[in-house]
């Protein structure tokens, strides 16, 4: 079984339980994607597959290259080499792919933890109190900087800033991953996968689903 799959978060919502309790729910579009690629052991080292995700209009000289090369590996429905947006590799159990096989959301479960990995949204330039959650200076008493970061470092040693220093800058657009988030259900009709909580990224970002325990990038 894939460990793995690609989707596009849609908005949040909620559901209510038979106890009336209210449960905030990510709605996520996840699947199908195509295997795109099959790397075994005797060949790369290690078991995985390659799924390609949200189809694109044109596919560059690499990309069609690509796919067609899996197509010579026995890719029956990549005859025809097709663009996606999204590739990623999941690692595989025991179970047998190949090229052109559609992977859906019947891989989740209710009730089980998954990861989600995203890039979260952007917020811009973006002072210490946002971007680190610093106090900030005293409002009174002829304070000039209420909400500045203080003191970066000593002037005579050691006469520099260190690296890391938490500052002001560039805040979000980072790859960002939730782990142990609870399958709340799972709704093939619709193609879509309810999750419990938030989510990294904004609505239509893309998302990459992970059963537990969650597996590097």
């Amino acid at each position: 079984m894939s460990t793995g799959l690609i989707g596009k978060k849609l908005g949040m919502t909620r559901l209510f339980h038979l106890e009336g309790v209210s449960v905030p729910v990510t709605v996520i579009a996840a699947g199908p994607a195509m295997v795109t690629q099959v790397k075994t052991v005797g060949r790369d080292g290690y078991k995985a597959i390659q799924l390609g995700y949200d189809r694109a209009r044109r596919a560059t000289k690499p990309e069609a290259g690509h796919l067609a090369a899996a197509t010579r590996d026995g890719g029956g429905e990549l005859a025809k080499p097709k663009a996606f947006r999204i590739l990623r590799e999941f690692p595989v159990g025991k179970d047998e792919y190949s090229a052109g096989q559609m992977i859906t959301l019947d891989i989740f479960n209710p009730g089980e933890k998954i990861s989600v990995t995203g890039t979260s949204k952007g917020r811009g330039f973006a002072g210490v109190m946002k971007r680190h959650g610093f106090h900030g200076g005293r409002a009174t008493h002829g304070c000039l900087t209420p909400r500045g970061g203080g003191s970066i470092g000593c002037s005579s040693d050691p006469s520099r800033v260190f690296p890391g220093k938490r500052m002001a800058g560039h805040y979000g657009s980072a790859k960002t991953t939730v782990k142990n988030l609870e399958v709340i259900d799972v709704r093939p009709e619709y193609g879509v996968i309810l999750v419990k909580g938030a989510v990294p990224g904004p609505n239509g970002g893309h998302l990459i689903l992970r059963k537990n325990p969650t597996i590097p990038l």
